[in-house]
């Protein structure tokens, strides 16, 4: 099980940046590969970027490529998603989770935070 606190969406205009944040406990974050996901209105879940448990190695979904930088801090227990260039695309709840393995564009768990929505003007 995963505790997550999801913070720093808003509203940008296309073409702008946000940086979000994501505070992870109940478990041993350092352990733990983890991934920014987002729901879309009328939409389903899906995967945006997963990063290992140390951080060397990221992978991105092919929407968010180029665009999308995701990192972490195991001193401080956080998950971060830099979003550059912005698009309307992008609009919807953001949130993180523990994936099922590295390279996997799955959670490991149900459990889902608050999210944080980011919404992005044309």
């Amino acid at each position: 099980q995963v505790r997550v606190i999801e913070s720093g969406g808003g509203l940008v205009q296309a073409g702008g940046s946000l940086r979000l944040s994501c505070v992870v406990s109940g478990r041993t974050f350092s352990n733990d590969g983890m991934g920014w996901f987002r729901q879309a209105p009328g939409k389903e879940r899906e995967f945006v970027a997963g990063i290992s448990y140390t951080g060397l190695t990221t992978y991105y979904a092919d929407s968010v490529k180029g665009r999308f930088a995701i990192s972490r801090d195991n001193a401080q227990d956080s998950l971060y998603l830099q979003m550059n260039n912005l698009e309307p695309e992008d609009t919807a709840v953001y949130y993180c989770n523990v994936i099922l393995y590295l390279g996997s564009n799955l959670s490991k768990f149900d459990d889902w935070g608050q999210g944080t929505q980011v919404t992005v003007s044309s």
